[in-house]
């Protein structure tokens, strides 16, 4: 479910993911472990933080708002947090206020003990689900999705726990990756398109789950595989085993995870995306070069477009914008004023590189224009002769609803606005987008199937791999697809 707009004055021109999530069973120190991989995963959610561990049958949780290293460096709360298994979330709302009541991994207590849960993606019919729970006497205690998938657990008429989560995920559509801990096992779960990352990996003798590879390197765990599209993971004592309960289908993984999202040192569905995003590069200089004297990143997401663009078109890579590391998103509040001026508090021109010389700005998206703008007058202000632009990613011309934080689609300025028009809007000599067969190139296919897309790229051709109940309800979407059909569980060892 999307949220009003309210854009940080210095991301406004950016996509924000939702979260990430970890999990781990079978380490002394699980909290610790957690909090490490959370810290690598910082970059999916900024808002909140929160770990439930498990020891002897106990449960203990910590949420606060904030960064990672804010509340769970203190080893008082690590501490605090005891046993073998725990869970893990960071937060970048898309559903729910920024309160504390949102921040996950959830908890509740039920008939057959306790249970905590953690998610990452958005469910698109969680509206309707919600509704008919509390009328049939759910009381919700937060306004994230999420809970949905609490409830739902609760009502099942089913006996063992594994059967309760399966009953849950069967009703729930739209992408989501979720790790759940209970007394004897931890459980990852992805959405039957696989739209969301999740990773399995070893650390010693336990076992671990993530949203991203960057939060296995950080412990220095292996990566075993990434969990498939449809299934469920059990992690026990006895080590993994799986059950694929959704009927098998092509697989639509998020294809801006790797445009943007995901950490470039992070390895997922097997591509490396630093190495993905220096192919889009070059794709991007293949389809539209320009005579310039430098390429310059608008960093740090831009950044490895930017060489990919200047080792295949020969025009020499520079860092012409240096980026401030240490503004945070809550540094102040985002009046109009410092709005104004919140592009040079995050980015200031290197001068010396940029007076005279034509540039090549490479950036990863256009959102709503804002951002790009206030580059570009910052780089002409530095006496760049020429300002030229190049996306690495098609034109973002519609929201996202799979755990995106997007405008609604009248703020998207490439949904306003053709090529032409934005260039004269934001101020460059020239504009050009990388193509969706270009971006598909760029992953190691040979370009987009359109009868049958290999990843999820609604965001920029509209074409939503699930039903929107939510968002048709809004009269915001479009309800054309079928939810995917399950089959008898089959069973795996992981």
């Amino acid at each position: 479910m999307m949220m009003a707009d309210r854009a940080a004055p210095f991301d406004d021109d950016k996509l924000h993911e939702e979260c990430g999530c970890f999990g781990v069973w079978g380490h002394g120190d699980a909290a610790a472990v957690t909090a490490l991989g959370l810290h690598a995963l910082q970059h999916r959610g900024q808002e909140a933080a929160g770990i439930v561990s498990l020891n002897g049958g106990q449960f203990y949780s910590h949420r606060a708002v904030g960064l990672v290293d804010h509340d769970f460096s203190k080893r008082s709360v690590i501490d605090a947090l005891p046993g073998q298994a725990a869970v893990g979330h960071v937060r970048y709302s898309t559903t729910g206020a920024s309160e504390i009541r949102n921040v996950q991994p959830l908890y509740a207590d039920y008939a057959f003990g306790g249970l905590a849960i953690a998610h990452n993606g958005n469910l698109t019919n969680a509206m309707g689900l919600k509704k008919r729970l509390v009328n049939e006497g759910s009381l919700f205690q937060s306004t994230s999705d999420t809970e949905v998938l609490v409830h739902l657990i609760a009502r099942s008429h089913r006996q063992e726990v594994l059967d309760r989560l399966t009953d849950a995920v069967f009703q729930i559509e739209g992408a989501w990756s979720l790790v759940a801990l209970f007394a004897d096992a931890l459980i990852g779960v992805r959405d039957p398109l696989g739209i969301r990352p999740l990773v399995l990996g070893r650390l010693g003798n336990g076992w671990v789950l993530a949203s991203e590879t960057v939060a296995l390197d950080i412990m220095g765990a292996e990566l075993v595989r990434d969990v498939a599209p449809g299934e469920i993971v059990i992690i026990d004592d006895d080590g993994p085993r799986s059950i694929h309960p959704f009927r098998e289908q092509p697989q639509r993984f998020c294809v801006f995870e790797y445009v943007y999202f995901a950490r470039p040192d992070s390895v997922l569905e097997n591509r490396g995306v630093y190495e993905v995003r220096k192919r889009i590069g070059e794709e991007l200089a293949k389809e539209s070069p320009v005579g310039a004297d430098l390429v310059v990143p608008v960093p740090d997401s831009g950044v490895p477009a930017a060489i990919g663009f200047a080792q295949a078109s020969g025009i020499p890579f520079e860092l012409g914008i240096i980026r401030n590391h240490y503004v945070g998103r809550t540094f102040i509040e985002p009046t109009d004023q410092i709005r104004h001026l919140g592009v040079k508090l995050k980015h200031n021109a290197n001068r010396s590189m940029l007076a005279g010389k034509r540039v090549v700005l490479v950036d990863d998206s256009i959102v709503r224009g804002t951002t790009s703008t206030k580059i570009v007058e910052m780089v002409r202000a530095a006496g760049a002769s020429e300002v030229h632009m190049r996306i690495a990613s098609p034109p973002t011309t519609y929201s996202c609803f799979y755990g995106v934080d997007t405008p609604e689609r009248e703020k998207l300025l490439a949904a306003r606005h053709d090529v032409a028009e934005m260039a004269e809007l934001i101020g460059v000599d020239s504009l050009a987008f990388l193509s969706i067969d270009g971006l598909y190139r760029a992953t190691g296919e040979a370009g987009r199937n359109n009868r049958q897309p290999q990843f999820c790229d609604a965001c920029f051709t509209g074409e939503y791999p699930t039903p929107l109940r939510d968002a048709v309800n809004r009269g915001e979407g479009r309800a054309e697809h079928a939810t995917p059909a399950t089959d008898s569980l089959v069973e795996t060892v992981a």
